[in-house]
């Protein structure tokens, strides 16, 4: 029964890392992490903060910032349009909602 239960426990948690590990590989690929970490400020705020300050309520208007870029949130610093940067609407939404699932449980 011990090896069966460590089966299931390995494929569970795979199965919950894999879409994080995917969103960070996509912030990767697209550039986001040229300016963003997920755990201190670069260029842009960290993305631990940015999960701290907004909720699910704010995807639409994260979405439209991300693609749109935008500034005078976190300071002076104005965050580029990534639309002209190849990122489509569905790839700034999902970047959108990784960021948001960092945040840290109460």
């Amino acid at each position: 029964m011990k090896p069966l239960f460590a089966v299931i426990a390995l494929v569970a948690s795979a199965a919950i890392s894999a879409p994080a590990l995917a969103n960070q590989e996509l912030a990767q690929k697209k550039g986001c992490l040229m300016c963003h970490a997920i755990d201190k400020k670069v260029i842009g705020p960290a993305y631990i903060h940015v999960a701290e300050k907004y909720t699910a309520a704010d995807v639409e208007r994260l979405t439209h910032k991300v693609l749109n870029g935008g500034g005078g949130v976190w300071g002076t610093a104005r965050m580029v349009p990534n639309k002209d940067r190849g990122v489509t609407e569905a790839e700034a939404k999902q970047l959108v909602e990784w960021v948001l699932s960092l945040k840290k449980a109460p």
